[in-house]
């Protein structure tokens, strides 16, 4: 899969996606990097660490957020886009669930969009990634955690999403799948998608998991935000056993590290047994 000026192979090997929040309000890092000079520092920082792609947002999705306008949420991004794509040689994403936010990600240089509602929420989203010919990000989302069967559930409603895309004109070859945890879902249906994310794999698509300082981790540990990069040390080594492309996090040299061990364990284990 291309994205932006970059290949990244789909089978294989787990990337890193690093998070940057241009927001006041977002539960983890609200207002650390909402200003474009120490946004531009982060981005560098991130590089240097290891980051794969970056993710920039600029709407609060946490539990109780209070939405903003397509203009203010334009207005918080826009220009950091394109300071980063004039001054890093790096992929960049766009987290938004508006089509409007989406177009203008990519007027400013944006290759990708990464949608939370995967192209529900917005009857021209798909219209708009479809014209750029850039990948996206499919999660998976419900107003209410109501289920009969949810991982049957979760896997006919992406199949919705994809639907949705095809339809628009999206190539398969430009389409990645999150199962959305933190989303739509009770801790408990969580914890199972991380445990059984591979099963996400019978859609046929790549997949992207961002469980970075949720409340499944925060749950489970009795830990604030900040102090949740272990639990999520240890969903990103999940990922890498399930076979995701992706892990989308805040603390990115802490995750390649944990990655790199984990494929060197994965890949190579072979060559160390008697």
């Amino acid at each position: 899969m291309r994205i932006g000026g970059k290949d990244f192979n789909t089978e294989g090997h787990t990337y890193v996606m690093g998070i940057l929040n241009m927001t006041p309000d977002s539960f983890s890092d609200g207002g650390s990097y909402n200003a474009p000079d120490r946004a531009l520092f982060r981005v560098e920082e991130m590089i240097a660490e290891g980051a794969d792609v970056l993710d920039i947002g600029g709407e609060s999705t946490r539990p109780g957020y209070t939405p903003v306008t397509a203009e203010e949420e334009i207005d918080r991004i826009f220009t950091v886009i394109e300071r980063v794509k004039d001054a890093f040689d790096i992929p960049v994403s766009v987290d938004t669930c508006k089509a409007q936010v989406a177009q203008a990600g990519i007027d400013a240089g944006a290759d990708m969009i990464n949608d939370i509602w995967g192209l529900k929420a917005d009857d021209k989203m798909a219209e708009v990634i479809a014209a750029a010919g850039v990948p996206c990000c499919l999660m998976h989302n419900r107003a209410e955690a109501v289920y009969g069967n949810f991982l049957e559930e979760v896997l006919q409603d992406l199949e919705g999403s994809v639907a949705i895309a095809r339809r628009a004109g999206i190539e398969d070859g430009r389409i990645i799948l999150d199962p959305g945890v933190g989303f739509g879902k009770s801790y408990e249906n969580n914890l199972e998608i991380i445990g059984r994310l591979e099963r996400l794999h019978a859609l046929g698509y790549p997949i992207l998991l961002g469980t970075s300082r949720k409340s499944v981790i925060g749950l489970t540990l009795g830990l604030p935000p900040a102090e949740r990069v272990e639990g999520t040390l240890v969903t990103s080594v999940y990922a890498v056993q399930k076979g995701a492309m992706f892990v989308r996090v805040h603390d990115v040299r802490e995750n390649v590290r944990a990655i790199r061990m984990a494929e060197t364990l994965r890949d190579g284990c072979r060559s160390y047994m008697p």
